[in-house]
């Protein structure tokens, strides 16, 4: 008679597999997997492709300013063809607002609610909604938008390629009065995309005109307004071989600017400048000059004649 161990052993073995019993934490896997797609989140683009989207129609906008101030029509054709051929605006619009998620860094305008959100919240603010003009607008519904401290206007990324929105701000009509004047300016990402040191001068001296006097405000407010809002990739301004913040900060004080907040990441540089009189122009010249050396260094700068 076989021992009753092995009995034990040999009808354990003729049960059914226990692998083949439904166990309950398959059924939720398989109740998941069945679920609508809608839960999934949409693929997004990888950080190293954002950036090298940008900086690709960065370039071929470049040249195709420089193409049309030379009236080749030929060249901005066969520039136009290659920015389709990436995907066009709409490419940089989305390579741009995955820029602006929070987990990349997130929306630019949420530093300035930061600097100036507090006090226009607060008992103290008494002026009510102030004027802005939003240069570069990827969003209506950024942290300024949704603050209900602004009304706004906007040249935006919606109906501009980011090369022609330098454009349409020198080009843009000088208002008549201080009705037509904002009271703060935002440059988010868009100097960095004027071709020439130049022309990023000449568009810094333009924002004061379209700022209100510094008269219009008293008591706190005047320590913020009327103001500029500049961002610009850090390397403009950490790793440039013609400008850092000391230049930078001389350039704004003589066209009349004073920095009241300044940020630094490692992605971004934000600043919010103060317009300071109702000076227009620079009371002295800012020629491209060397202040750092070495092979690294790019050669973003900003000059003033």
């Amino acid at each position: 008679m076989a021992p009753k161990k092995g009995v034990s052993k040999n009808l354990a073995a003729g049960r059914p597999p226990m692998a083949t019993r439904p166990k309950k934490k398959g059924v939720v896997k398989n109740l998941a997997a069945g679920r609508p797609p809608t839960v999934t989140k949409p693929k997004s683009l990888a950080r190293k492709t954002t950036k090298s989207i940008i900086n690709k129609l960065h370039l071929l906008e470049k040249r195709k300013v420089q193409a049309m101030k030379k009236n080749d029509n030929a060249q901005v054709a066969a520039i136009e063809a290659e920015i389709e051929a990436l995907g066009g605006i709409e490419k940089y619009q989305e390579a741009s607002l995955q820029g602006q998620r929070h987990d990349r860094g997130g929306d630019s305008s949420n530093v300035l609610m930061e600097w100036v959100g507090p006090y226009l919240s607060s008992e103290e603010y008494k002026e009510g909604r102030l004027r802005m003009l939003e240069v570069g607008a990827l969003s209506t519904k950024n942290a300024c938008a949704q603050s209900n401290h602004f009304d706004i206007t906007r040249i935006d990324l919606n109906s501009q390629e980011p090369g022609i929105l330098e454009q349409d701000f020198m080009e843009r009509p000088l208002p008549k009065d201080e009705s037509e004047k904002f009271d703060i300016i935002s440059l988010s990402l868009v100097l960095n995309f004027v071709p020439d040191h130049k022309d990023r001068g000449k568009m810094l001296v333009r924002t004061t005109q379209f700022l209100t006097s510094p008269k219009r405000f008293s008591g706190t407010t005047a320590a913020f307004f009327p103001s500029l809002f500049l961002v610009l990739p850090a390397p403009c301004v950490t790793n440039s071989r013609y400008l850092d913040q000391e230049r930078l900060a001389a350039i704004m004080e003589s066209i009349g600017y004073e920095m009241v907040e300044s940020k630094t990441t490692q992605r971004l540089v934000y600043y919010l400048w103060r317009r300071t009189s109702d000076q227009v122009g620079n009371d002295r010249p800012f020629r491209k000059e060397e202040i750092r050396s070495g092979s690294s260094r790019n050669n973003f700068a900003i000059t003033l004649v």
